[in-house]
């Protein structure tokens, strides 16, 4: 029952590192790319459409590895399980303090309201999200090598 634990989770943090590792190098840049106010509108519907799901992934993800920590507590790699589950934490207080506020306000934009520093503001997201994403990435790869 173990190992059926430790394989979805890491499916499931798996696909959530992919899906913000897509926004950070691949989405972000084409909806940077597109002519007129296109990016833009994208960004806002991405910040509403990923704002509703991604914070269910995200607890989601933590709670299934608090989950593997305990029941695995006495086999090999719990430690490294323990320390993904931190590094998961950590991407959950910075998607709470930093990224949600700018999000938040991004989504809410159309080119008739939005600031006149408004790509400063998703450059500044973006940085973060970058930052976020390695967290993540750190935490998977501990994650697979506690299978190790």
């Amino acid at each position: 029952m173990l190992n059926a634990l430790e394989v979805f989770t890491i499916v499931v943090v798996g696909l959530m590192v992919g899906v913000e590792f897509s926004v950070a190098f691949v989405i972000n840049r084409i909806l940077d790319a597109l002519p007129g106010d296109s990016g833009q509108l994208g960004r806002a519907h991405g910040g509403r459409m990923l704002g509703a799901v991604m914070p269910v992934w995200y607890i989601t993800s933590l709670v299934l590895v608090a989950v593997w920590a305990v029941a695995g507590w006495h086999h090999d790699g719990t430690g490294l399980v323990v320390t993904a589950g931190a590094l998961l934490i950590v991407s959950v207080l910075m998607s709470i303090l930093l990224l949600v506020p700018i999000n938040d306000q991004g989504k809410t934009w159309t080119p008739e309201n939005r600031p006149e520093d408004w790509k400063e503001q998703m450059h500044r997201w973006d940085r973060f999200h970058y930052v976020r994403v390695a967290v993540i990435i750190a935490a998977f790869a501990l994650l697979a090598a506690a299978l190790v």
